[in-house]
């Protein structure tokens, strides 16, 4: 999973980057990696791969990782190359969703680049240069598919679609706003990489005082909340300074503080959490002596293709899956047991996966 973190310059976005990024990278003991300045990997917490580890006596665990995209230099005018709009308005584009950090608290030694806090006013800036840069996309798109479609009229339905969503776009409306009647509509849409067709989540940065309560006695987290339903977007509450702060603690220390301050999660735990909600993902485990590990796949997905999330032969030579689920396994101790209690499974190729699943794919190539 690729997300995207876009944002004004000075709402914190670069510090939630870069704390989330190193600081759970140490925490849980995952290699970190810069792809680039940046990009960063980072993992995916889940308890569930400390117990399989310590089951098995696992030699490796391998989380499921998500890769996080800071958007730097999207200001006014980034759509049109201010700042360092275009260059990274082009990294955006190869991201599965967009998590857009708002700012929400007044501080007078962290200059607004507007001169005041005003959230929605933040949101419709960056909406609007992601609007002018799909606009321009689509004016491209729709020119060289106007000569095409000359010679082939099979090509009027794509450009009835291009049209559609320009005008939508011109009206101030994201892509993903606009409703189609075929299936297959949509998946060309898909293949168009609008910034506007994504998913988005929007990150409110708010002061620490303000956490306890989740920001609901911050009117500017309670104006992103209202502006966030409109669109049907969620909104989760984070500070990007107590993040940073605790970046470099171990796990228990971490949690330790962050009760102090009366949440339960980090704000990194939080935005995954949200961003596999908002993707519609889940994840199955596998287990054994060599390695413990987690695989990302989308809701609905069968055993074979989940089995080519480790291997392409595994769903070409697809036989069956042999399933435990993770709560089973953990109350009865062991697989053998959970086998004696007829908990394990054989599932065929109309199998759909489940979060937790613990498996084990069988196959002949």
């Amino acid at each position: 999973m690729k997300l995207g973190i876009v944002g004004l310059p000075n709402v914190g976005k670069s510090t939630l980057f870069n704390s989330m990024t190193l600081g759970k990278a140490e925490a849980a003991n995952y290699p970190f990696c810069t792809i680039d300045p940046n990009v960063g990997v980072v993992p995916v917490p889940d308890e569930r791969l400390a117990r399989l580890t310590e089951m098995y006596d696992s030699a490796k665990t391998t989380p499921a990782v998500i890769e996080f995209v800071d958007i730097a230099g999207l200001v006014r005018g980034a759509s049109k190359g201010e700042g360092l709009g275009n260059k990274f308005l082009s990294h955006i584009r190869e991201v599965d969703a967009i998590c857009h950090v708002v700012r929400c608290f007044e501080d007078t030694n962290v200059v607004h680049v507007d001169g005041s806090i005003d959230p929605i006013r933040d949101i419709e800036t960056i909406n609007l240069e992601l609007i002018f840069s799909d606009i321009e996309i689509l004016e491209r798109r729709i020119s060289k598919t106007v000569k095409l479609a000359k010679q082939d009229k099979s090509l009027q339905r794509e450009l009835d679609i291009l049209l559609k969503l320009k005008e939508a776009l011109e009206a101030g409306k994201s892509a993903r706003s606009v409703e189609f009647d075929a299936p297959e509509d949509y998946e060309f849409v898909q293949t168009l990489t609008l910034l506007t067709a994504k998913p988005v989540l929007y990150a409110a940065n708010v002061t620490e005082e303000d956490l306890a309560d989740d920001g609901a006695s911050n009117e500017f987290v309670g104006r992103v909340r209202e502006y966030a339903a409109a669109e049907h977007n969620e909104v989760f509450v984070l500070c990007a300074k107590i993040e940073e702060e605790i970046s470099d603690l171990d796990e228990a220390d971490k949690k330790e503080f962050l009760a102090e301050l009366g949440v339960e999660t980090s704000g990194l735990d939080r935005l995954i959490a949200a961003s596999y909600k908002l993707l519609g993902l889940i994840s199955y485990l596998t287990a054994g002596p060599q390695e413990s590990r987690a695989w990302t796949i989308t809701k609905g997905t069968k055993a074979p293709q989940a089995a080519g999330k480790i291997h392409s032969d595994f769903e070409r030579g697809f036989i069956r899956a042999e399933v435990v689920h993770y709560d089973d396994l953990m109350r009865l101790g062991s697989y053998n047991a959970a086998k004696e209690q007829g908990l394990v499974r054989s599932e065929g190729k109309e199998y759909v996966m489940k979060d937790g699943d613990v498996v084990l794919f069988r196959f002949n190539v």
